[in-house]
């Protein structure tokens, strides 16, 4: 398979893997900008990637971005048909402003098949066992 990317930026950063078979591909940001603590801000990467029918495009954190300094992002699920600019929702999840460089690696990509099963309405689901149990159910371990 091959992943068709256009540069709609000419300071854009191609996506690439930081090591060979890594899972993800990393984004850059096209432009610098503040993120202060809280606060939460959409940065493009200055792309445009073609993910092909039956795949979709999920952008993930970056572990040591979150880690480090508690940024995260919102959001992520870029369908197939999409070819706009891939832009990135950044969150600020700690009490430090943090600074975007232009060119600094802000999330990664990862390509994943999907399943496109019909929907249908039925009056009762099959039992299981876990059945309605929710958040916590299977309690503190």
């Amino acid at each position: 398979m091959k992943l068709e990317i256009k540069r709609l930026h000419p300071d854009a950063v191609l996506p690439m893997r930081a090591h060979p078979g890594d899972a993800g591909l990393d984004l850059y940001a096209t432009e610098g900008s503040a993120l202060g603590p809280g606060e939460r801000r959409i940065v493009p990467t200055g792309v445009a990637i073609a993910i092909p029918e039956g795949y979709v495009g999920l952008i993930m954190d970056r572990s040591g971005l979150a880690a480090k300094h508690g940024i995260t992002n919102l959001g992520g699920v870029i369908d197939s048909g999409y070819r706009g600019e891939w832009k990135v929702i950044m969150l600020n999840t700690s009490d430090e402003p943090y600074e975007v460089a232009s060119g600094e690696r802000i999330a990664q990509m990862l390509v994943v098949p999907i399943a496109l099963p019909e929907v249908c309405e039925v009056s009762e689901l099959d039992a299981t066992i876990r059945g309605e149990g929710h958040f916590g159910s299977t309690g503190r371990q």
